[in-house]
């Protein structure tokens, strides 16, 4: 039986390049980067040289780069950091967020009183930019925007300019989860110059575990975790020197070679959206994920016409891995936070399948889930 993973939203494969810098890292570097002899030294330079190489791929600098465990933290630090210290009252997000922010924001709301206001969302799950200007004109409040890059289930690129010219004109700042987007998503920070940002290695071929936030140089950070004063006193914990490393290396590899693995994948997007609707009768495709322009080309949301509740076992029985909504979410029940905030109660009864895509992934693959798929769906 063959095994295809059509799910690299949920988390990619590590690259070969970067399990073998991780490798030989493990065995040669074992010092703590806090300490002050030449094993710390020798741990602590390589800790800095791949914060200086992240901060040279997204045109910032190093010193607004803090390593952490993955997105979720990342996300946590933010925007704790932006109630906390810069005495943001208000943050202004949508309902299709990932629940690294819309869990944190609940928290804050019960916790410290901030006001959440929600944007408007249309059909596909685009924000309404004069919603969001209206919004925004309140002054009332110190006030945040986080609206994430790339929408991890639909796909939807966030139109970046855009936001950022309506956060600008109203002076609120502005964060954004970007793990789905980074390596997918050119990201040059002098050119959208956004207040703040996640990324997560995992999303990118790198390692789990590891990530890293961006706050804009002016911005003071205060732990989330507390101990020791490692990132510059930004998070406390020994830094996790073999995966920042492997970060690195992932998000070299990824920038180096965005234009041909853009090309390749959505080119494999293409061909799949060709043979779906060949093939398969009322098929439709959620938020803008079938439009190669507007969104992500690793991700493809699809609809079928009506209810099949085993789908995804029948596929995984085939050796077909695929997801219903957000893996971050599986074992809930509740179904897809964002689909039900988008479709009609008609079509969010209907089956829908996030299909994800990585460089490993091939025509013959596509087939291959093609012939499965007709053979379940009648």
């Amino acid at each position: 039986m063959q095994k295809i993973y059509f799910d690299s939203a949920a988390t990619t494969a590590i690259d070969k390049e970067v399990i073998s810098i991780i490798t030989e890292t493990m065995e040669s570097t074992y010092g703590n980067p806090s300490s002050s002899h030449q094993f710390g030294r020798s741990a602590r330079a390589l800790v800095e040289q791949s914060r200086k190489r992240i901060a040279q791929i997204l045109n910032c600098s190093a010193t607004e780069i803090v390593f952490t465990a993955g997105g979720s933290e990342a996300d946590n630090l933010i925007l704790f950091n932006a109630v906390k210290n810069l005495g943001v009252k208000r943050i202004i997000t949508s309902s299709v967020e990932h629940h690294a922010i819309l869990h944190t924001l609940k928290v804050l709301e019960n916790d410290f009183d901030v006001i959440v206001d929600y944007v408007d969302l249309d059909e596909n799950g685009e924000i309404e930019l004069s919603n969001l200007t209206l919004l925004t004109k309140d002054q009332t409040y110190k006030t945040l925007v986080s609206l994430m890059l790339v929408n991890n289930e639909l796909g939807n690129i966030l139109d970046i300019d855009k936001i950022i010219e309506i956060c600008k004109k109203n002076n609120v700042l502005f964060h954004s989860d970007t793990v789905q987007g980074i390596a997918h998503i050119p990201i040059d920070l002098q050119k959208i110059p956004i207040d703040f940002i996640a990324a997560s290695a995992h999303k990118f071929h790198g390692p789990k575990g590891v990530g890293f936030a961006v706050f804009k140089k002016g911005f003071g950070i205060s732990p989330i975790l507390h101990g020791g004063e490692q990132e510059r006193g930004a998070r406390a914990g020994t830094e996790n020197i073999h995966s920042i490393i492997g970060m690195e290396k992932a998000l070299g590899i990824a920038t180096e070679q965005f234009e041909e693995h853009k090309m390749y994948i959505n080119n494999l997007k293409q061909y799949f959206i060709e043979q779906l609707k060949e093939n398969f009768k009322d098929i439709s495709f959620n938020g803008r994920s079938d439009d190669l322009k507007k969104s992500a080309f690793h991700i493809l949301n699809v609809r079928f016409n009506r209810d099949y509740p085993m789908l995804l076992f029948s596929l995984d029985l085939k050796g077909i891995s695929a997801s219903g909504g957000s893996a971050c979410q599986s074992g809930s029940n509740k179904g897809s936070h964002v689909l039900n905030a988008i479709l009609s109660e008609e079509d969010s009864q209907k089956t829908s399948v996030r299909f994800s895509f990585s460089k490993y992934n091939t025509k013959d693959e596509i087939d291959y889930v093609i012939d499965v798929l007709k053979d379940i769906i009648t």
